[in-house]
């Protein structure tokens, strides 16, 4: 069996080398041949009104970026990718990720997105809407990124206008603070399962990434929890999926769902082989695939 692991050309860190690296060493044990990929070297397009391709057969490929359009031209063109691209595509636009989990029975903020503009000016009008539906603290998040970056907290309306402002022609949204901020659960699920959960926490910053330096703890998942995390990757039909719960002490809720989640920090805190249950569910789906195929 053989396959690839494409990540992002453009952006590399520890964690990135690491999930990759961990991933490709696990998926050889289980006797897959895994090439790593970046996705600027891959050459493809569309030509003669076809998608081409110039990738080897693979039987699967794991897709760790967000560039969904050429994830969806290699699924065009009949390659296997977990995640799927468009669960990929619903992860990445957090708007898009509530709206796709409502209707689910899944908590979640009271959340707004913010109307499109075509030109430079600042609503007001909207902002004081915001203020009349939401109390301050009010979080304010940019429709894409990562690691808590484009996360942010207005405490009064002159803050919230400046941030409107800020982003008034960029996709973002206007969403209800729960609890006290700087807290939440992560939790893995892999194939449906929640495998692994860690407490984030952060005493300088509302934002509990360990990228903004929050820190991991041991948690033990509660049954809530548990069916919370598990929902809503079903409900996104994510095979891999790092899902964020927030609680207000008597509640809880979903924050937002990765589809690439990082597991190198998951795994020191509570010593599960995340990648090696990962790289299991992905040689099984491939089986699987093939058996099917073969009928």
């Amino acid at each position: 069996m053989t396959g690839a692991i494409i990540t992002n050309g453009y952006f590399e860190n520890g964690a990135i080398v690491q999930q990759r690296e961990t991933l490709k060493n696990e998926l050889l044990k289980l006797g897959a041949e895994t090439d790593i990929i970046k996705h600027n070297e891959i050459d493809m397009g569309i030509k003669n009104g076809e998608v081409y391709a110039a990738v080897k057969p693979y039987d699967f490929i794991v897709y760790l970026d967000k560039d969904v359009n050429i994830a969806s031209m290699l699924e065009k063109r009949g390659y296997f990718l977990v995640n799927r691209s468009e669960s990929i595509a619903i992860c990445d636009d957090k708007m898009k990720t509530y709206i796709a989990l409502s209707g689910n029975g899944i908590p979640m903020p009271e959340t707004y997105s913010a109307p499109i503009m075509y030109y430079d000016a600042v609503d007001v009008g909207f902002c004081k809407k915001i203020v009349s539906k939401l109390s301050f603290p009010i979080i304010v998040k940019e429709a894409y990124g990562s690691m808590g970056r484009g996360v942010h907290k207005a405490d009064n309306l002159e803050e919230l206008i400046a941030l409107h402002g800020r982003f008034k022609l960029m996709p973002h949204l206007y969403q209800e603070m729960i609890g006290k901020g700087g807290k939440d659960v992560r939790v893995i699920v892999i194939g449906g399962k929640a495998v692994a959960s860690m407490e984030r926490k952060n005493e300088s910053d509302f934002r509990s990434n360990i990228e903004n330096g929050g820190k991991g703890f041991t948690h033990a998942l509660t049954e809530n929890e548990k069916k919370l995390a598990e929902n809503a990757a079903s409900v996104l039909k994510l095979e891999y999926a790092g899902v964020d719960i927030i609680s207000n002490g008597n509640k809880d809720y979903i924050c937002e769902v990765n589809s690439n989640a990082f597991f190198k920090g998951i795994m020191s805190v509570t010593g599960v082989n995340i990648a090696e249950i990962y790289a299991e569910r992905i040689i099984n789906l491939s089986n699987q695939l093939k058996n099917v195929k073969k009928g």
